[in-house]
């Protein structure tokens, strides 16, 4: 990612939560700790089943008197619908804003030239009265940039950047594990540890109740984890449900097939550094490796 790229994601859509309850009602359901959101920082946080496996994850960034949720654009209706089961009597509006809002990515060195930001995951200013926060997940992901496109174009002008095709972006996104398409493959099963959001600064394990708390708290605490979710290299189309296997052993399987490649992978018995570099197979003829 060069400095002066901007990379506009179309996959993403925007949700804003508001109202008099929508901090509460956040803190109660999402895995990480909403006050981590405010005028200088964002968080990542997920939405689990009660058994503590995926549903949706999501950054979460400060807005004016609520939040905005910005998540895959596909899976935005379903979020929106279970955000309502969950509402009940909060005083709250969810509202679908991604008519009105665009989300970008620039470079982390050109997010860092930028007047008040500082190199922390999360950190988060205004540009031109507009949102820019340092991937709270990793810095390497760079800054995004939440915006109508109006004012977004003409901060483009301003910082003098390029727009470059998103593919670049997902392409790093995927080297580094993180899934952001197609991620209604991993829905309810993958439980949130093993998605890496640990790692990902996406769970707090400090912070009350909220939905699939007690498994995933038990999982951490009697050191459970046992499979991760991997990127995986293909030269050859695979295919989700497929398993994955090491020596003939069946060592994982693939959930997301395209365009970017996972797979949920055993870490012990045999040991991930056992496998981590070699050359594994699908479909018993289809070789890959851990990206």
């Amino acid at each position: 990612m060069e400095k002066d790229q901007i990379f506009f994601l179309k996959d993403r859509g925007v949700i804003f939560i508001n109202g008099n309850d929508a901090k509460e009602f956040l803190q109660n359901i999402v895995t990480n700790d909403i006050n981590k959101a405010n005028d200088t920082s964002s968080c990542f946080a997920s939405l689990l089943t009660p058994q503590g496996k995926y549903l949706f994850d999501f950054i979460i960034v400060k807005h004016k008197n609520g939040y905005f949720l910005d998540c895959e654009k596909k899976q935005l209706d379903k979020l929106v619908d279970k955000l309502n089961i969950y509402k009940l009597n909060s005083n709250i509006e969810i509202l679908n804003l991604s008519n009105e809002f665009e989300v970008a990515v620039i470079s982390k060195d050109k997010f860092l030239s930028l007047n008040g930001s500082k190199d922390i995951e999360g950190n988060t200013l205004k540009y031109n009265n507009d949102t820019v926060i340092l991937d709270p997940r990793l810095k390497s992901l760079g800054g995004r940039i939440i915006a109508n496109l109006e004012k977004l174009t003409l901060s483009l002008k301003n910082l003098g950047l390029k727009i470059e095709n998103s593919k670049k972006y997902y392409d790093l996104s995927h080297k580094l594990g993180i899934p952001q398409i197609n991620t209604i493959d991993l829905q309810e099963k993958i439980f949130g540890l093993e998605c890496n959001f640990e790692e990902l600064n996406g769970i707090d394990f400090k912070k009350g109740c909220y939905v699939g708390q007690e498994n995933t708290a038990r999982m951490k605490l009697k050191n459970k984890l046992r499979r991760k979710l991997v990127p995986l290299k293909s030269d050859k189309k695979l295919k989700a449900g497929s398993d994955v296997n090491y020596k003939d052993i069946k060592i994982g399987k693939v959930l997301i097939s395209e365009p970017y490649p996972f797979a949920l992978i055993k870490t012990v018995d045999p040991d991930f550094s056992e496998f981590r570099d070699k050359e594994l197979l699908v479909d018993k003829n289809k070789s890959i490796i851990i990206q």
